[in-house]
């Protein structure tokens, strides 16, 4: 008898085996799992940075930069309150102070371990040229009179009203045309450093999905959804530490909201 079940014990040792092979893991309710496993999705959290010294000034900032304002400080603090649960598995913004500032004031209520701070310089603001440092309204004036525009005289006024006349790739390609000494970035060449920055992100998360915090500057994020989701954008304001959120999975951005402004907007 202990001969016969010594025969039969490879026999069966073999049949569990192949069982194991054919049927795969299965999870606590019994399913069979899949081997390939689930492509996993990453909520991307797209922030502007906080309020500056340059913004109170209706100063062109672009590749300039200047200190976030006491009120800037607050509103990434702000963020960081209303997004402190969330455990970010990466966090980039560009070498620009302002926006590395506000990531790491929002990482910093946060309760989970955070990770270090990527800086890439395809979220830096658009490169205003000899325009930067000086009024907004200096530049926005000169491409007014370049298109021989009736334009209202006050600063914010005038602002919207380009925005009513041109497209973002016009307005950006008209500065460009206007500036003195030819240094402005064009359109094309804000797409083509922007087009390159979120594919080199989802590159390095993509394997781990999660939730990612990028931290960059008004002007480019409309550039960035147009470049991960053509049409997409509207023109919705993106103002100081508002949010836009996407999603990415299996090479698909969904936007699921652009320049949320409720986590500053508490009174």
């Amino acid at each position: 008898m202990k001969k016969k079940l010594l025969w039969l014990l490879p026999i069966a040792a073999i049949l569990l085996t192949a069982c194991g092979a054919s049927g795969g893991e299965t999870d606590e309710s019994g399913t069979a799992a899949s081997n390939s496993g689930e492509a996993k999705e990453t909520t991307i959290y797209l922030v502007r940075h906080g309020k500056t010294w340059f913004n109170t000034q209706n100063q062109v900032q672009g590749y300039s930069d200047s200190l976030l304002t006491e009120e800037g400080e607050k509103q990434a603090k702000l963020v960081g309150e209303g997004m402190k649960d969330i455990e970010f598995t990466a966090a980039y913004s560009s070498d620009l102070g302002r926006q590395r500032n506000t990531a790491k004031l929002i990482l910093e209520q946060n309760k989970n371990d955070v990770p270090q701070i990527t800086e890439n310089i395809g979220f830096r603001e658009k490169n205003f040229g000899s325009f930067e440092g000086l009024s907004n309204d200096d530049m926005n004036i000169a491409v007014a009179k370049a298109l021989n525009l009736d334009y209202p005289e006050g600063s914010d006024e005038l602002w919207d009203f380009l925005k009513e006349q041109l497209t973002e790739e016009e307005l950006a390609n008209k500065v460009a045309e206007v500036d003195p000494t030819q240094t402005a970035e064009t359109y094309d060449e804000m797409h083509q450093r922007v087009s390159k920055v979120m594919p080199e992100v989802m590159k390095e998360v993509d394997a781990q999905g999660g939730n990612v915090l990028i931290v960059s500057s008004g002007g480019i994020i409309p550039i960035i959804l147009e470049s991960i989701a053509p049409g997409e954008y509207q023109g919705e304001k993106i103002a100081n530490c508002s949010v836009t959120t996407l999603t990415y999975k299996e090479g698909k951005y969904t936007i699921e909201s652009i320049g949320d402004t409720s986590y500053v907007d508490q009174d």
